[in-house]
């Protein structure tokens, strides 16, 4: 199993990235928290990986921190959630907050997490309340915001919210509301487009 990868970003998406390691390409998917902690392409970085072993392939998932590696595990550990819904809850909610959700048994702040149905914000309840407080999740560095042109970000948010589950349609008129403008960073207009989609 592959637990650790170091290389150069070849390619960088805010749901994936291209990690060149040595000359071998390896595709890793990483949640939006993983994403701003990242150089910029060409950049070296380091990711604690999870090895997702299916029938039809082998998935790789990416990590700045082994404690966000950690929670993606307790996640995926939980009936019916599987690696992609686990990185895209990350992707949604910062985890000390999913911490606090989880203990205080805040359904509706699940809930709002796309995928998340009320069955399954009480199932992570239920199974997680009190292995997430064996966590040290507060000890999370904050996310650096990376300044990039306009129209890239937002392109790469709208690809962010289509691929987390959100609806096209629903993601252009939320865009189109949004002041994209003033050198916004990816991480501000995400925030932004996801704090009115969960209205």
């Amino acid at each position: 199993m592959i637990a650790l990868l170091t290389g150069l970003i070849a390619h960088k998406t805010p749901d994936h990235i291209i990690l060149d390691v040595h000359g071998v390409g390896y595709r890793v998917h990483i949640p939006f928290s993983t994403y701003y902690e990242l150089p910029e392409e060409g950049g070296i970085a380091s990711l604690h990986i999870h090895t997702s072993v299916r029938e039809d392939a082998i998935l790789l998932y990416g990590f700045r921190t082994r404690l966000e590696k950690s929670f993606f595990q307790l996640l995926i550990a939980v009936s019916g959630v599987g690696p992609k819904l686990a990185r895209d809850i990350l992707s949604n909610i910062q985890p000390g907050q999913l911490a606090q959700a989880l203990t205080h048994g805040d359904l509706g702040k699940l809930s709002t997490i796309p995928g998340i149905g009320k069955k399954t914000a009480e199932r992570l309840v239920l199974e997680l309340k009190d292995k997430v407080v064996k966590l040290d999740l507060l000890s999370l560095p904050a996310v650096d915001a990376k300044k990039i042109p306009v129209d890239d970000v937002a392109e790469d948010v709208i690809s962010a919210l289509l691929n987390l589950g959100y609806k096209e349609p629903q993601v252009r008129k939320t865009m189109a509301g949004l002041d994209a403008g003033g050198g916004v960073s990816v991480e501000g207009l995400l925030k932004q487009a996801l704090k009115t989609l969960m209205k």
